[in-house]
């Protein structure tokens, strides 16, 4: 099974039009800096879809582990249950079109367990059908999330990973050189990472590139067969998007979920600036 899908193939299964129970929809749209996803949200959805806050219930309270750590288990999992999502239910999950939001959903509910999962490529804007201003009220589901199903790095495995593997950076590349850093305590990058924005994983409709061509780009960066790869971003939101990529490409990555946010807080961590070591 794949890890997207799109608005034609959802519209036909929202329908009933598989053979199989539609999918619970999870609205998850965010953007750094603002403005909230719950007013867009409230302003119109896809029919049926659940709005899920990336900031609180996506993620724990900033601190030690990054601006966006990863969330308790036990209380994502009562999250996933009160949007109706059972072990064996199929969940679709979509935000404004960037992929971040939607794919930080998509990681954690594959890392806790969840064997069917997929991301609406192109988010909201891709599809066509009516919106709805309902809230819907799902029945209780039944999900028990099992954590690490999905390989996950702490700051020492990544700078392991970036010396022996190949640790790529999903951030702008200007934020990688240093150039500039809005939020983090300075700028840079781990050393031995290499720059992969995740914009390079998606054409101008905002759908990912087919996977040849996300295969491509990758072994161009060094993921070739046996190569052990990682993925981090700022706060472990963008890099989620990139695991995605690299899964449509037929690669397996690990997150490193703290991300920037948490390597550059902690002053005793090396920093590299400038290009690609390459």
């Amino acid at each position: 099974m794949t890890a997207i899908i799109t608005a034609a193939q959802l519209a036909g299964e929202s329908a009933g039009s598989a053979g199989s129970p539609p999918p619970v929809l999870l609205d998850v749209r965010w953007q750094l800096g603002g403005p909230p996803g719950r007013p867009q949200y409230e302003a119109g959805h896809l029919p049926g879809a659940v709005f899920v806050d990336l900031d609180t219930e996506l993620s724990g309270p900033p601190g030690a582990g990054g601006r966006h750590p990863l969330p308790d288990p036990a209380d994502f999992g009562a999250v996933m249950r009160r949007a109706g999502i059972s072990q064996d239910t199929p969940v679709v999950v979509y935000d404004g079109g960037q992929g971040w939001a939607a794919a930080r959903a998509w990681w954690l509910l594959r890392w806790t367990g969840h064997p069917d999962v997929r991301v609406l490529d192109g988010g909201l804007a891709a599809w066509t059908g009516p919106l709805s201003t309902d809230t819907p009220s799902p029945a209780e589901g039944d999900f028990t999330p099992a954590p690490g199903a999905l390989p996950l790095l702490d700051a020492d495995e990544a700078a392991a990973l970036a010396r022996d593997g190949l640790l790529l950076d999903a951030r702008a590349a200007e934020r990688y050189r240093g150039d500039v850093e809005p939020i983090d305590r300075v700028g840079g990058h781990v050393p031995g990472a290499l720059s992969a924005p995740t914009t390079e994983n998606v054409a101008e409709n905002g759908c990912f590139l087919p996977a040849r061509d996300l295969l491509a780009r990758f072994e161009a960066l060094g993921a070739t067969q046996g190569t052990q790869v990682g993925v981090y971003c700022g706060s472990g939101v963008s890099a989620a998007q990139e695991v995605l990529a690299l899964e449509l490409a037929g690669i397996p990555a690990a997150l490193y979920a703290g991300s920037w946010s948490q390597w550059s807080s902690d002053e005793s961590r090396p920093v590299a600036t400038g290009p690609d070591p390459l």
